[in-house]
């Protein structure tokens, strides 16, 4: 392992990994629980899994991170260098944190406030990469949810315009891709929630009332429970979309992920038991919220589409790339709005024998956790494109 990368990223949910070779292949992807609001032991222990799975403890290392917004932490600081301080202490080899990849011309003139978008934008306005444990203290602010920038680096240095959206248990990152460059109107989670380019809808974790207020049932429009009473993992159980090995979170009720109980926290979302519809009837309701959340999507979606397509000088194709666990629903959006689809698994390889080396379906399931942990992939990548 002494010659080996670690791409870390760091989630109030999950922790996501995944390993590079010497060479820069891809060997290895994990995905562990980690619910980092109960506190840093969760984070400690998720690492040691990791470690242990891949199979020694000495590498280099990159971390990118969400985690420090959980509730855990009175503020991001405190999250950044809390969270930092673990991997610090636990990882044993080099060690850099991703900082993002800011470049001012990209920053469409007239579009976009330089001083309220990204902290001291206007005197740290060009950078790209890591720093040390030791600067994480005063580069907080840019390391603070970056790992969105890493998966819009490695996709931008694959597709030279379109539109990523990388659908994951929690939320949705929107990043239109312009002349192989990530084109962002925001860069902090503040600016990123008003300008739709992060979105809080995703496949496991999303309680249902965010995701509707009203509903059609049994032809009668009824309103949805303000409760958290299921989560987006329940529709997507019933709509069999959502695959087993992603559908790692507790549900609302704690209780088993079986298709009755599954249906019985859906049936709470419209004041109603399970005894009272079919089964059918309630895969009918799932797939109303499916829709309801699959709208919203599509909406954020051509909005940013047509920030190219208004762009006179944009003359070459457009597509749409989808990653994560939600990349089906990526994949539903380009067909709504017309723009050719790219999974992101198709811009990853292994190495040039990867068939042979790892066996065709290890390499396809390779590839596929590294689109569901695309922010460590991607992060691991940039480390060993950007080795200084």
């Amino acid at each position: 392992m002494n010659n080996h990368l670690i791409g870390w990223d760091v989630g109030g949910a999950h922790l996501k990994a995944a390993l590079l070779d010497a060479g820069g292949n891809l060997q290895q992807v994990l995905q562990v629980p980690c619910a980092l609001w109960r506190g840093l032991q969760e984070l400690e222990v998720a690492i040691d899994l990791v470690l242990n799975t891949f199979g020694g403890s000495s590498a280099s290392h990159a971390v990118t991170m969400t985690g420090e917004l959980v509730d855990l932490f009175a503020n991001r600081k405190e999250g950044v260098q809390s969270i930092s301080r673990v991997m610090q202490a636990k990882l044993i080899g080099h060690v850099k944190f991703y900082t993002g990849t800011l470049h001012t011309d990209i920053l469409h003139t007239g579009t976009l406030q330089k001083d309220t978008l990204h902290p001291d934008l206007s005197t740290k306005s060009v950078f790209s990469g890591f720093v040390l444990f030791n600067d994480v203290e005063d580069y907080w602010q840019y390391i603070a949810s970056a790992n969105w920038q890493a998966s819009a680096s490695f996709v931008a240095s694959k597709v030279k315009c379109g539109l990523m959206i990388d659908i994951g248990s929690t939320t949705a990152d929107f990043v239109l891709i312009e002349n192989n460059q990530a084109a962002c109107l925001g860069f902090t989670d503040a600016t990123r929630l008003q300008s739709e380019e992060l979105v809080y809808t995703g496949v496991v974790r999303t309680p249902l009332m965010a995701i509707a207020q009203k509903v059609q049932f049994k032809h009668a429009t009824t309103s949805v429970a303000a409760e958290f009473f299921a989560t987006t993992a329940d529709v997507y159980r019933l709509t069999e979309d959502l695959l087993a090995i992603d559908d790692m979170a507790e549900t609302a009720d704690a209780r088993d992920k079986s298709h009755l109980a599954t249906a019985r926290r859906i049936a709470r979302m419209i004041g109603r038991d399970v005894e009272d519809a079919s089964m059918i009837e309630w895969i009918g309701l799932a797939y109303t919220f499916k829709l309801q959340q699959l709208e919203r999507l599509k909406n954020v979606a051509s909005t940013h589409i047509s920030r190219l397509t208004n762009h006179k000088n944009i003359q070459q194709p457009m597509f749409l790339v989808g990653a994560g666990a939600g990349s089906f629903l990526a994949r539903e959006v380009a067909k709504l709005i017309a723009i050719p689809y790219i999974d992101v698994v198709d811009l990853i390889s292994l190495n040039a024998n990867e068939n042979a080396t790892n066996g065709q379906d290890d390499a396809i399931d390779i590839r596929r956790w590294a689109s569901v942990c695309l922010p460590a992939y991607a992060v691991a990548y940039l480390a060993y494109h950007q080795p200084n």
